[in-house]
């Protein structure tokens, strides 16, 4: 008999393109699970024979009543970043369902080198990733660079006035397009693979905040220059534009993380997972020019 497949999220961008890879890639519908606290948003999938149960992370109750009777299960990371510590309660609930389960296989989206990043949120990965690690179900961490539909959260504003300020120095990382990391995630959860693996997902090049303000302007034709402040003046600039206090050293933390080399690296995971090659950035700034121009 065939695996069950759950992902949680299903209604988020991840989610859904998850969702979208399994069916596009012959998984028979009756064998997803899609979970959501608002399954009404998943109408288009249960027409197609997707399975729609509602599962709140700050509901453990339902969280069981969800998982029960799924074989593999795609733990997507929440976005709770506004209460220290909510994210990874969160997570361990999700977990801990996952295990009351008797899930055969635990997949968990997380992020790169959370032992040593600087981002505030990297202990709530470490701790899920060690909570899965530690209920002896085999596992998949997918760890998510830093996504290329990120970059939108500056550049429309960055290219109005023709400045973008960043306090990541010369420190590289290489983007990974969303759509790529669903695809990676959903050949994982399909892949029927019971090995206890850690995959790092990124792009294929490495470039510095310069480099890609070149690619963008070359993308866009409109000039764009990176000023370099630091992680303070950053933090100023966020607040006068009316960013939630919360948010702020987030932001800035992405920042430094960058600069400190703790998201510098290349892998070839995406590659090995699905056999596709990964969208370069510079293609996915050119198919969206729309977006650019806010």
């Amino acid at each position: 008999m065939s695996d069950t497949l759950l992902v949680t999220g299903a209604t988020g961008q991840l989610g859904k393109l998850v969702l979208d890879q399994l069916l596009g890639s012959g998984v028979e519908p009756t064998r997803i699970i899609a979970t959501s606290r608002d399954t009404a948003k998943l109408a288009d999938y249960t027409a197609k024979g997707v399975q729609a149960r509602v599962a709140d992370f700050d509901d453990p109750a339902s969280l069981d009543k969800a998982f029960a009777g799924a074989d593999r299960i795609l733990i997507i990371s929440t976005d709770a970043l506004d209460q220290p510590g909510k994210r990874l309660k969160q997570h361990l609930a999700a977990v801990t369902a996952a295990e009351k389960a008797g899930a055969r296989h635990i997949l968990y989206t997380s992020m790169p080198s959370p032992e040593t990043s600087v981002i505030p949120f990297a202990p709530d990965h470490l701790g899920t990733e060690n909570a899965i690690k530690a209920t002896g179900i085999p596992y998949t961490i997918l760890r998510n660079g830093w996504y290329m539909e990120n970059l939108f959260m500056a550049l429309p504003h960055a290219l109005e006035t023709g400045q973008w300020y960043s306090s990541s120095g010369e420190g590289r990382l290489a983007h990974i397009a969303r759509a790529d990391a669903a695809k990676a995630a959903a050949a994982a959860l399909a892949s029927g693979a019971n090995e206890s693996r850690t995959y790092t997902l990124t792009g294929g090049e490495q470039r510095s905040t310069d480099e890609i303000a070149a690619l963008v302007a070359k993308a866009t034709g409109k000039r764009l220059d990176v000023v370099h402040i630091s992680d303070e003046a950053l933090a100023g600039g966020l607040k006068g534009a009316g960013l939630p206090d919360f948010l702020i050293p987030i932001v800035v933390s992405f920042d430094a993380n960058t600069r400190e080399g703790h998201i510098n690296m290349v892998t070839n995971d995406v590659t090995s997972l699905t056999g596709a090659t990964p969208v370069k950035l510079g293609a996915f700034l050119e198919a969206s020019k729309a977006r650019l121009a806010g």
